[in-house]
C-alpha cells in the first residue's frame, strides 16, 4: 500500500497561484496514482510522472506549451539538481529538511519541513514579487 500526505494548505496556495495565472506543473522520477488524483483535484494539467531525466521532462512539457522563461523549481534531493541548472528556472527552491546540497544550491529555502505546507510561503514569495499579493 502506498501513502502519500498533501498538506491542505498547499492545495489551496496552489488554487491562489492558478488563479493569478501562473502555471504550475509536477515532474516526478515515481509513478502514483495519487499524484495523478492530486494534479487533477487541482487542475494541474503539465504532469510527468517517472522521468529519468527532470530537465528532459522540462523540455517535453515546454514543448507540451508550459511557459518557457522566469521559471521557479521547487526540489528536495539530489535529483532535483540538474532541474536547478536548467536555463529556464530563475529560482531554485526548496524546503527546510532538504539534502544539504540541495539546500546550497538554493535560492530560497522554506520556513517549513517537505509536505507541511512549503507551497503557501512559494505562494507567498512569488506573488509579492509580482506585486499580485492580496493580503496583509
Amino acid at each position: 500500500a502506498e501513502i502519500k500526505q498533501f498538506h491542505v494548505r498547499d492545495g489551496a496556495s496552489i488554487k491562489l497561484l492558478a488563479s493569478k495565472g501562473i502555471e504550475l506543473a509536477i515532474i516526478t522520477g515515481r509513478n502514483s496514482s495519487m499524484v495523478s488524483r492530486r494534479a487533477e483535484e487541482l487542475d494541474i494539467k503539465y504532469v510527468v510522472q517517472g522521468a529519468e531525466s527532470k530537465t528532459q521532462a522540462l523540455k517535453t512539457l515546454i514543448e507540451d506549451g508550459f511557459p518557457e522563461e522566469n521559471l521557479c523549481a521547487i526540489g528536495d534531493d539530489l535529483q532535483d539538481l540538474q532541474l536547478f541548472g536548467h536555463p529556464s528556472i530563475t529560482l531554485k527552491a526548496t524546503v527546510a529538511d532538504a539534502h544539504p546540497v540541495v539546500l546550497q544550491a538554493a535560492d530560497f529555502i522554506t520556513q517549513r519541513r517537505g509536505g507541511r505546507g512549503v507551497a503557501l510561503e512559494l505562494a507567498e514569495l512569488i506573488l509579492k514579487a509580482k506585486g499580485q499579493w492580496d493580503f496583509n
